[in-house]
């Protein structure tokens, strides 16, 4: 397969899920638009290191994924700089582990900006273009937690209820025009997301940093192994290939079999 003459935005790809699906996307010549946090300097040297890995375009938006306009601006950057959007990563997220009594109303707000209403405003942005070429994969990074509820989580589990509800509902509706939609729902993937909730895990169930790992992450795969983000990412490119045309709609469980109990 080959995504040559493609051009892919990923948000939250500066680490993690993201990076390794945008990298994986430009091993397949697409051209990538990078998006996350981070060190200025190690964001350039990842964008750099794509285009002279890969042969291909990349570059970086600072879009805020709680702010409407700048996601606009985002998809508006790899439109004019490589002449469209074909593939849209929504990905970025965040978390934070409380008890819902004690949940502070501005981390709510923020986990379902950032992990629900930016998909929506990326998606939004983005359908038009895709319609017009009648060609596009969106895919969105859910979690098991689109399927299954884990105890003080209540923002990031009904965020990620939210994406895998969005996800059929915009199938649905372009469903003639020759664009998918689906999303990719990891277990606990090693990634600093997962390694920085670890304290907050600790200090909520008072539990040392082994007992997190094992009792409480990889209690729930029945495999006993993380997900590895190359493995996230090699879906992600199969759902843009011809042979997954009329997958659409789908939620895809990549979990070890945490959510087959």
């Amino acid at each position: 397969m080959t995504l040559t003459s493609k051009t892919a935005v990923v948000t939250g790809s500066t680490s993690g899920i993201g990076l390794a699906i945008a990298r994986a996307f430009a091993k397949e010549g697409a051209n990538v638009v990078i998006n996350g946090l981070g060190d200025a300097t190690e964001i350039e040297k990842t964008r750099a290191g794509i285009e002279s890995e890969f042969g291909v375009g990349a570059v970086y938006s600072p879009a805020d994924m709680t702010k409407p306009h700048e996601i606009e601006e985002m998809i508006r950057l790899g439109e004019t700089r490589f002449g469209s959007v074909d593939i849209l990563v929504n990905n970025a997220g965040i978390q934070f582990v409380s008890p819902v009594e004690d949940f502070p109303v501005e981390k709510w707000d923020q986990i379902i900006a950032i992990n629900l209403s930016s998909a929506f405003h990326a998606i939004r942005a983005a359908v038009p273009g895709m319609k017009a070429r009648g060609w596009g994969r969106i895919i969105n990074t859910a979690s098991a937690h689109s399927l299954v509820a884990s105890p003080f989580k209540s923002a990031y589990v009904a965020a990620k209820h939210g994406i895998a509800g969005l996800t059929k509902t915009v199938a649905l509706e372009v469903a003639t025009h020759g664009i998918t939609v689906n999303c990719i729902s990891p277990g606990y993937v090693w990634t600093p997301l997962v390694e920085r909730q670890i304290p907050d895990t600790m200090k909520a169930r008072g539990l040392t940093k082994e007992q997190v790992i094992n009792d409480v992450m990889l209690e729930a795969q029945p495999t006993k192994q993380f997900v590895t983000v190359d493995q996230v990412a090699a879906l992600a490119v199969f759902l843009c290939s011809d042979a997954a045309s009329q997958m659409s709609g789908s939620n895809l469980s990549m979990d070890g079999g945490w959510t087959a109990k």
